[in-house]
């Protein structure tokens, strides 16, 4: 990540549209390679943060195909070890991202069992990297730390038919 990717704790967020948590396995291709199976973990109208073991580095061009969605041409803008984001070429439109977040919304255990998961490993990765990718990691961190315990109140909350003591 150059030091132009960087933003400073004090910068306020550039994204043009708010991101929503969402767990779908997907697939990026680059032009002329096979296929590599990756995770969404939250998505805009604008792109999407993935969990890939492997892949195309920053700045390729590559085609994501969801289940649901129609493939989306988009630029890896940052990565950082096995997580990445992609900036859709032409923005999805939000009944597409509403439907998507729709067909996800029965929580699960294994879900908030994900999101600390990769919250956990994000936290470890931060604290041993140098300055260059370690904020974007604690982003995505304590992003999916706060999805995990607001999943695992909605989860709560449905066990108990929408009943807090």
């Amino acid at each position: 990540m150059s030091d132009s990717d960087k933003r400073p704790d004090d910068v306020p967020d550039r994204r043009r549209a708010p991101r929503a948590a969402l767990r779908l396995s997907a697939t990026i291709r680059e032009p002329g390679r096979s296929r590599v199976g990756v995770r969404i973990i939250d998505m805009s109208t604008h792109g999407c943060r993935i969990e890939a073991t492997s892949g195309a580095p920053a700045e390729a061009w590559v085609l994501l195909s969801v289940a649901g969605l129609e493939s989306q041409y988009c630029r890896i803008v940052w990565r950082a070890h096995e997580f990445a984001g992609l900036e859709f070429a032409s923005p999805i439109a939000e009944a597409v991202l509403d439907r998507l977040l729709q067909d996800q919304e029965q929580s699960s255990e294994s879900t908030v069992t994900e999101l600390r998961s990769i919250a956990n490993r994000t936290h470890r990765l931060a604290t041993t990297q140098p300055e260059g990718d370690s904020g974007t990691l604690v982003e995505l961190s304590h992003k999916c730390a706060v999805d995990a315990v607001v999943e695992g109140l909605r989860l709560g909350d449905a066990k108990h038919g929408g009943q807090r003591r």
